[in-house]
């Protein structure tokens, strides 16, 4: 199994970038606009991307303290199964977002597609909480033809 792995650091309360990871309303402000469902255990979020579809992840663990983590249930292939997983650490100012979406079975074009995108999304999520405004689809950057 391949993992995507990104590490940043948010200037901010940890709690802050929890509520932006582990919310509808926090992950519609920097991933996609188009987020619903609860974000309690057990229960699913859909992540909707326009005509690029999107993905649905059951919630495994929440974790106030600073654990986030969601399985892929729906998808395109490559996605169902693997899982996210946010760890976030206070240090001094900063908030260490460690993310990993791992347990891809093999490193196809689409995976290097959606580590750069990770990375942009996680750089919206910084924006969010830094500053009170990120760049959630379908106003995110473009990087290729799968958008």
């Amino acid at each position: 199994m391949i993992d995507i792995l990104h590490r940043i650091g948010v200037v901010a309360p940890l709690d802050d970038v929890y509520q932006a990871v582990a919310t509808p309303e926090g992950l519609a402000g920097w991933w996609t606009t188009d987020t619903t469902g609860k974000s309690e255990m057990g229960e699913r979020l859909a992540f909707r991307f326009g005509d690029h579809g999107g993905f649905d992840m059951e919630v495994l663990e929440l974790d106030p303290s600073g654990r986030v983590r969601w399985r892929v249930t729906d998808g395109p292939e490559e996605w169902i199964g693997t899982e996210v997983d946010w760890r976030l650490d206070q240090r001094d100012e900063y908030t260490i977002v460690q993310f990993k979406h791992e347990g891809w079975r093999e490193p196809v074009e689409f995976m290097h597609h959606c580590s750069t995108k990770w990375a942009t999304y996680l750089m919206s999520l910084k924006e969010l909480v830094e500053t009170g405004r990120g760049k959630p689809a379908p106003d995110d950057v473009q990087i290729s033809d799968w958008h």
